[in-house]
């Protein structure tokens, strides 16, 4: 059985790592084989299973519009000159070139992937580091490895609040709440991407000054690693802050923004700043390899102040705030009733739900809102108001796809033993069965591999987190680990993943110009991508090991 309920995931893996189809091609596939396995070997009933596909369907649509908002407002922002005015700000922060990538490949990108995420970071900070006289290869390979530990948070919490909305019913099969797992696995997926924080800043030092130094020696980055430190500490503070009393919306997003103004006054001031000035080789003396193939596209520069650059932003955190807090009655008014779409009974079938609160939805409230509100803030001609929109559509046209037939299979997977005549148990519970039983106490290290593996394959955290968070919990029952845990090292995976997969690989490429490099960034970037993981696993493995129990979970499981 779970042999034969693996092959639509093993489909779509061989699809998109061996043939590089992408994942709005292999997903529908994997969808259909799914759908085929549950009616005529499950023999469920054609009602329910299609019932159940519909509600995986109409249960996208929620990150969907978090997506597309997320990216408007980014495209917005790129289209009115605010882009270029934020940049300006970084060029006379510090002269020192390592001291340049920690402030905007790791502290702006991390804002950045807490405010729109889904690549954007890497496809916007590399051009940043380009502009400020970075070598385009060493800009995108730099992006993509810091571009790591925000990745859990980004789009105002989406990848971990997907896992955690895939895993709900399950939560409450167990006796749970799911908003306290909700808020377990925020802070413990926090705890561990804080610790490997401390690493990967470093980590990202010495590939650049190993790879793109003068000495091309990664003792370069020896004089830089306190200032990274000082950074990643900072950034670890209110990160954990937001995580532990917020939740998932906060952590990147807020945290990151806090930090860019402590590390920014700071190295102004040269605190812990290298004495000797660090830079690459003159432009002439760099390999071909390293340089831009084609001209980049400049983002419009209208003259725009910082101050009204950054609004939308203050908007954003702003309106975030005051709806999580529940200033003024808006949380209550917006989670109520005349906030939501519901529909129930999906084609009959009873208990097949679905509930959508789009008044708390991000995408909608506060992205959309303040995207319009920028549209008047920015004087945008309706020209660039256009393309704004035109450019979202198109970016987001391949991520609506897969995640409508991957969070449709999902639903296909948890729910086929209702009504089948196999089994009642579904193909998600005989795939966990089987991983049990083959890796047992040894589960710990292969929980975060699977996690990169989603990341790498789908390009996202979010897709990697709908096709196996639902696996991954109910592995953890049976192997008698915590579901928090081994959900959140799913998570931090999938993060770590977002270093080598393949979609933000070929972004990074093409907005820095350095086509056809994309396979030696993935193979420079899987050692650090590895050792990320190693870290994950010697946190939360060791806690899992010591028997920490997030919420008593794994013992109501038995």
């Amino acid at each position: 059985m779970a042999l034969v309920a693996s092959i639509p995931i093993l489909v779509v893996i061989v699809l998109m790592i061996a043939f590089n189809k992408p994942a709005k091609v292999a997903l529908p596939i994997g969808w259909v084989i799914a759908m085929v396995i549950a009616l005529f070997y499950w023999r469920q009933d054609t009602t329910t299973a299609f019932a159940w596909a519909l509600d995986g369907f109409l249960e996208a649509i929620g990150t969907l519009v978090i997506i597309l908002g997320a990216i408007l407002i980014m495209n917005t922002l790129k289209h009115s000159g605010a882009v270029t005015a934020i940049q300006r700000v970084f060029n006379n922060v510090n002269p020192d070139r390592r001291i340049q990538a920690i402030i905007v490949g790791y502290v702006f990108a991390a804002f950045i992937e807490g405010a729109a995420g889904f690549g954007t970071p890497a496809a916007l900070a590399a051009p940043l580091l380009i502009s400020l006289g970075f070598p385009p290869l060493c800009a995108a390979i730099v992006a993509l490895i810091y571009n790591s530990t925000p990745v859990i948070f980004g789009a105002v919490g989406t990848p971990t609040n997907t896992a955690a909305t895939i895993v709900s019913q399950s939560v409450t099969d167990l006796g749970g709440d799911p908003e306290a797992y909700r808020m377990a696995l925020t802070k413990f997926s926090a705890i561990s991407q804080a610790t490997c924080g401390l690493f990967i800043v470093c980590i990202g030092l010495f590939v650049m000054c190993k790879m793109f130094g003068r000495n091309r020696s990664g003792k370069d980055a020896v004089a830089a690693l306190p200032f990274a430190l000082f950074a990643a500490v900072v950034f670890d503070v209110f990160y954990l802050i937001m995580a532990f009393f917020f939740g998932p919306e906060f952590p990147s997003l807020v945290g990151a923004i806090l930090t860019l103004f402590v590390v920014i006054v700071a190295a102004r001031k040269g605190f812990l700043c290298p004495k000797e000035v660090w830079d690459f080789e003159p432009r002439g003396e760099w390999d071909a390899s390293w340089l831009s193939k084609q001209e980049v596209k400049q983002d419009v520069d209208n003259g725009m102040s910082a101050v009204l650059a950054w609004t939308p932003y203050v908007l954003i955190a702003l309106i975030l705030v005051g709806t999580r807090l529940n200033w003024f009655g808006l949380k209550t008014l917006l989670t109520s009733d005349a906030f939501k779409l519901k529909i129930t009974n999906i084609l009959g079938i009873e208990k097949v739900n679905w509930t959508w609160n789009w008044g708390w939805c991000p995408g909608i409230f506060p992205f959309i809102l303040v995207c319009i509100l920028t549209f008047f803030l920015h004087k945008m001609p309706m020209e660039k108001v256009k393309e704004s929109f035109a450019d979202t559509f198109n970016q987001c046209l391949g991520a609506a796809i897969a995640l409508f037939f991957g969070v449709s299979m999902v639903y296909i997977y948890r729910n086929t033993g209702m009504n089948a005549q196999l089994s009642n148990e579904s193909m998600l519970y005989a795939m966990a069965e089987a991983l049990a039983h083959i890796f047992q106490g040894a589960y710990i290290i292969i929980a975060p591999i699977i996690g990169v593996l989603g990341a790498f394959m789908s390009g996202s955290n979010t897709v990697s987190n709908t096709l196996f968070a639902g696996l991954q919990f109910q592995t953890a029952e049976l192997v008698k680990m915590s579901p928090v845990l081994i959900v959140a090292l799913q998570n931090i995976g999938g993060a770590a993943g977002n270093m080598i997969c393949v979609n933000n690989v070929v972004a990074a490429c093409a907005t820095t110009g350095t086509m056809g490099n994309e396979g030696k960034i993935i193979k420079t970037n899987i050692v650090p991508c590895l050792i990320y993981c190693v870290i994950a696993i010697c946190v939360l493995g060791g806690m899992i090991l010591a028997g920490v129990d997030p919420l008593g979970l794994a013992a109501a499981a038995g």
